[in-house]
């Protein structure tokens, strides 16, 4: 369900269009620069574009204690290595050979044949994304061996106890609010450009997470936390409403998400997850607006999954929702707020798993044969926000959770979860019996739990980062 409870959205859409108007003009002087630099032969501009980060998003896991799946984060400006496919630190500030920026382009441009599909339409977004009609049964999902030649499936059974109260506007994105949209037989695929897979670390690790190292101590990977989480049971899906904000990112080796995980396996190399939710990450997307996302993994984020729909795996049927796309609108503290609807579950007939958006509004599913321990069932779900800590000049990071604030702050000021329910094994939808919270740097960011008659289980959730109590 989305939900907007405020009116001034229209002043807020107007500053809205015009912070997007400076990105897009800025944006289109990034390409042409590019454009000429390959022109002339000359990447020593481009090398140093190629400034990333390593980002993950970490799980809590619980036993007889909580574990976090972790992965230590590193900032720098990296060199690729045409032999080995990944970055050399060492090489940072030469300037690379023309015949290897040559080849390096080459296969950039053949990974984006592969990911870029025809367009039957293409639309532009104020943000300055190309968003391209694909026909569904082209799009990247059906380049796996098991699903050539195959169509989307029918929707599934949803779950019992789900009872839409209304089909709302499935507009909550910005290259939708000109008012144009995919034809029907098509869904709307956010296009990747050359400067996107560039502020990657690798050609092979762009639009996917690096594998976790799992640790007790939280104290010097990077990433922190506020969630809310289920655990020792069976789970067949999840269910909530998240708040929506555009929470600052101090840097590009940095990022904000509150989303969903569902998860299944051990702490291992078969770790499968199932993510949802939105995020800033000026590293993936080139930007600081939040927005919709999703992810896969079936071995810890070794070789499988990715983010969107950066490679086959997840197979969308939404022709109205590009994942991957800018929210908008965004909550305001002390005014209007916006959050999205979000549920997965696996259809109980074929085994997939499903996204559903709002009341009904089904965006895709991820297809059983992707996962091991996912086929059968979850055992944890997670809900809730983090983000990296590089350390900036030695000091905590400014970037925020959620809206910014402290839970306490309450409606209106801190970022929320609510409505939190799971899938039982027959179907079913319920309300949570053991929600547990934890923050693991509370004075940087915290949670508070709660359950009323309107919101069922819920938290509050968030913070500023850097601040008196938090170095």
């Amino acid at each position: 369900m989305m939900w907007w409870m405020d009116t001034k959205t229209r002043n807020k859409r107007s500053s809205f269009h015009h912070r997007t108007r400076q990105s897009l003009q800025c944006r289109h002087q990034k390409q042409t620069d590019l454009a000429r630099e390959t022109r002339q032969g000359s990447f020593s501009n481009m090398a140093s574009s190629w400034c990333c980060t390593k980002i993950s998003a970490p799980f809590i896991m619980s036993n007889i204690f909580v574990y976090f799946l972790l992965v230590v984060s590193s900032s720098f400006c990296p060199a690729y290595s045409l032999e080995t496919g990944v970055i050399n630190s060492h090489a940072s500030n030469q300037t690379f050979k023309p015949q290897e920026e040559l080849q390096k382009l080459k296969m950039i441009r053949e990974h984006l044949k592969k990911i870029n599909k025809p367009a039957v339409k293409t639309i532009q977004s104020p943000d300055g994304d190309l968003i391209d009609c694909v026909l569904s049964h082209e799009q990247a999902a059906f380049d796996h061996p098991k699903l050539k030649g195959q169509r989307p499936l029918e929707p599934p059974e949803r779950p019992k106890g789900h009872n839409p109260n209304g089909m709302v506007s499935e507009n909550f994105q910005l290259w939708g609010v000109s008012g144009e949209s995919c034809p029907e037989g098509t869904i709307p695929v956010r296009r990747t450009t050359e400067q996107d897979i560039l502020r990657a670390s690798s050609l092979r690790r762009f639009g996917r997470k690096l594998r976790r190292i799992v640790r007790r101590d939280t104290s010097s990977n990077g990433h922190e936390h506020a969630v809310g989480y289920v655990t020792g049971d069976q789970y067949y899906g999840a269910k909530a409403s998240i708040n929506v904000w555009a929470p600052r990112v101090s840097n590009q080796y940095e990022f904000s998400l509150s989303q969903m995980w569902v998860i299944s396996g051990s702490f291992g190399d078969d770790l499968n997850t199932i993510e949802a939710g939105w995020q800033v990450s000026p590293e993936l997307y080139g930007d600081n607006y939040p927005r919709f996302f999703t992810y896969w993994t079936s071995d810890a984020y070794q070789a499988t999954g990715c983010y969107n729909l950066l490679c086959s795996g997840f197979v969308q049927t939404n022709n109205r929702i590009a994942i991957g796309a800018a929210i908008s609108p965004t909550s305001a503290y002390s005014g209007g707020q916006f959050d999205i609807s979000l549920l997965i579950w696996k259809d109980p007939k074929h085994g997939n798993w499903w996204l559903e958006f709002g009341n009904g509004v089904l965006v895709g599913y991820w297809p059983s044969f992707l996962f091991t321990h996912l086929r059968d069932h979850a055992s944890m779900v997670q809900f809730g926000g983090e983000i990296v800590n590089s350390r900036p000049s030695g000091f905590h990071t400014a970037t925020q959770m959620g809206s910014g604030h402290f839970a306490g702050e309450g409606f209106g000021k801190a970022s929320y979860f609510r409505n939190l329910q799971v899938v039982d094994w027959d179907n079913n939808l319920i309300p949570l019996s053991n929600l547990r919270v934890l923050a693991d740097h509370p004075n940087c960011y915290d949670i508070q739990g709660g359950i009323n008659r309107v919101w069922g289980n819920y938290f509050y959730y968030g913070g500023p980062g850097r601040n008196v109590r938090c170095p």
